[in-house]
């Protein structure tokens, strides 16, 4: 959780499907895709984009050893202070096996958000 109150950006809650931490804003949780506010559209998001996108695959050779994989996020600040980390998924590949990844950072302004004071714009 963080340490933003409650109707200022960056707040947080626990979403009661599966328990992630997810924004006080959110209608929809990112993780489990249930609605966790009755809202005919996301009307609290002025402008939501895709910041960031990136995709990746990792085919295995078809012979050789499984090899084993561990999905780790770094989330940093301006200072390059960690604030952030976490194992989002591990695995195995056997021969011609192939995971596709995927990190898509969406960006919104949810509307009658208070800005905490000192927060960067």
């Amino acid at each position: 959780m963080s340490n933003a109150r409650p109707g200022t950006a960056g707040a947080t809650r626990v979403c009661p499907h599966c328990k992630t931490t997810i924004l006080e804003s959110a209608a929809v949780c990112p993780s489990c895709k249930h609605h966790v506010r009755f809202e005919a559209a996301d009307k609290n998001a002025l402008d939501k984009s895709s910041a960031l996108r990136v995709e990746g695959q990792i085919r295995h050779p078809p012979d050789g050893e499984p090899w084993e994989y561990s999905v780790v996020l770094t989330i940093r600040n301006d200072r390059g202070e960690e604030i952030a980390r976490q194992v989002v998924g591990v695995g195995a590949l056997r021969a011609n096996e192939q995971r596709t990844f995927t990190l898509d950072v969406e960006m919104f302004a949810p509307k009658g958000a208070k800005v905490p004071p000192g927060s960067r714009h």
